[in-house]
């Protein structure tokens, strides 16, 4: 019996093909980040955009099924949940590790899946390295 390799996740579909970045020059990353009170708050952020030098934004989240998303949209604002806090949306700085390939073209991408849940990480491969993005118990987790 064979199975099928599942390349889409169950609940969000397939979302965009990361090939699309393959060529393309980083230009910006803009996070979004939770907040609470006067504290910086999380260290990973809740999202990710990947602008590219023809203004092309490819987002990057997860999905409430632990499925890493991958879709073509533009960077949201922030906004305050009250009690629960604020979201910071943001260009990133130096506070994720796709600061260091600013201005470099995206030469490869590589993706793992999950049998239940679809992709699971997503490997982006510039001239000087790398960044993973994967989801981790439903957080995103970028690392170089």
């Amino acid at each position: 019996m064979e199975f099928e390799k599942v390349t889409q996740c169950p609940l969000h579909g397939s979302g965009a093909r990361p090939e699309i970045l393959v060529g393309c020059r980083l230009e910006e990353v803009v996070a979004a980040w939770h907040r609470s009170g006067d504290e910086e708050g999380e260290e990973e952020p809740l999202d990710v955009w990947l602008i590219d030098s023809q203004g092309s934004s490819v987002h990057i989240t997860t999905g409430s099924d632990w499925c890493l998303i991958v879709e073509s949209s533009s960077p949201h604002e922030g906004y305050d949940m009250d009690s629960w806090g604020r979201v910071e949306v943001a260009p990133v700085g130096v506070r994720t590790p796709f600061a260091a390939h600013l201005g470099e073209d995206v030469l490869a991408v590589r993706e793992q899946f999950e049998p239940k849940t679809g992709r699971i990480a997503l490997e982006v491969t510039f001239a000087s390295g790398r960044v993973r993005c994967g989801s981790w118990a439903g957080a995103l987790r970028l690392s170089e």
